[in-house]
């Protein structure tokens, strides 16, 4: 039985940061029933890249769920969402605050109807705060969180980080919110609203970025693909490609020189330490790229992970697809989709012995595919009842 098994989750979600989450949980067990706008559903069904009229971007995030279409304009679509409310343990939505209020099932009215429910809820910039209600998308998380300014090589302009690391981390700390709620739901007997904006998640990943500025005196800047106070720990260009070193202490930095033929620099002075190594990163890195251009990046990696020092290759996603470290642990899995065949997308990477390693998934669903089974299901409609809610564009 894997964990999340008898967890009911309505996913009022859409594009990337709260369709992770729900993710997530589905993975976890979770029975994810996404509510969707009848006859357009959620945006990213139109977003590319598309394979035989399917986006591709939609199915990888929102594979093994189920559809409800429901209009939450009407009378009687906010009905049945109360209905449905009853019955499940969590909400998640990413409208942008004050939204669900104006639609009159604001987290003060639904938990009336379902004290024990939790109500979790991803946006820009949080449901308090003067910014609160701005429009945000993950660039803006990303830029006005700080990330951007440390971000690429010395000189550079600003650099987004190169996938949507705003919406992610905000759909992963939103996850791990429910799971304390659920958690604590168990003690209390009572759901709670979990509150996640994407800005605050990238101030939390800042690391040391804000310790330094307040030691240094100076605002931290891009270091391109080095580390700000570890030495060697950063890629270097070998024979025929990029590759990376991350010799973390004097011990490892003493394995790498011997692994490389290069024991005259144990020895040298400027790079006795850490600390004398990152002061003098330039010679070092120019030391270590005269040796270093001499092989292969496959001949270094076999070299000086043998000695014990860790060290990889800089993959393109091709290779990725086919590591076999990647394909061992069961992180590319098969969809089959009516319209878009066998695709391959990211497992789940929550190994747990709970939840079965198995190497497919089921397909995304169409929008209101399920209408009929949770309908049914949960609120005990016939088949007249739901052909009327039909009829009316409710569903």
């Amino acid at each position: 039985m894997r964990p999340l098994e008898n967890i009911k989750i309505l996913d009022l979600t859409r594009v990337l940061a709260g369709p992770f989450c729900t993710m997530i949980l589905s993975d976890l067990g979770a029975e994810v029933i996404k509510i969707e706008m009848p006859g357009t559903g959620d945006d990213a069904r139109s977003f590319g890249p598309f394979k035989n009229g399917q986006s591709l971007y939609f199915l990888s995030i929102n594979r093994e769920k189920k559809s409800v279409s429901l209009n939450l304009k009407s009378a009687k679509g906010k009905s049945i969402f109360k209905k449905l409310i009853k019955k499940v343990d969590v909400i998640v939505e990413n409208y942008r605050p004050g939204t669900m209020e104006k639609l009159g099932l604001g987290y003060d009215v639904l938990k009336e109807i379902n004290p024990a429910l939790i109500y979790a809820a991803t946006s820009g910039y949080g449901h308090t705060g003067p910014k609160s209600t701005k429009a945000s998308y993950d660039i803006l998380a990303q830029a006005m969180g700080g990330i951007m300014s440390i971000t690429g090589w010395p000189g550079s302009p600003p650099t987004r980080v190169g996938m949507s690391l705003g919406d992610i981390t905000a759909s992963l700390y939103a996850a791990i919110g429910i799971l304390a709620a659920l958690y604590q739901r168990k003690a209390t007997g009572l759901g709670q609203k979990v509150d996640v904006a994407m800005l605050d998640c990238q101030v939390s990943l800042l690391e040391n970025a804000i310790t330094r500025y307040q030691v240094e005196g100076k605002l931290p800047e891009p270091l391109g693909n080095r580390h700000a106070g570890i030495t060697p720990f950063q890629a270097f260009r070998a024979s025929d490609g990029y590759f990376v070193i991350a010799a973390g202490n004097d011990s490892l930095w003493k394995k790498l020189c011997q692994a490389i033929g290069r024991e005259d620099l144990i020895a040298h002075e400027k790079f006795a330490t850490n600390p004398l190594r990152t002061q003098n990163i330039e010679i070092i890195e120019a030391e270590l790229q005269s040796t270093l251009g001499q092989k292969t990046v496959d001949e270094w990696v076999a070299i000086i992970d043998d000695a014990g020092v860790p060290t990889g290759p800089i993959n393109t996603i091709d290779r990725v697809m086919c590591d076999d470290q990647i394909i061992a642990r069961n992180m590319i899995v098969d969809v089959e989709d009516k319209r878009a065949g066998t695709i391959k997308i990211a497992g789940n990477p929550i190994k747990m012995d709970s939840v079965p390693e198995i190497p497919t998934r089921s397909a995304a669903p169409e929008i209101g595919e399920h209408n009929q089974e949770i309908l049914k299901s949960l609120l005990d409609l016939s088949d007249t009842e739901i052909a009327q809610l039909l009829n009316l564009g409710v569903i």
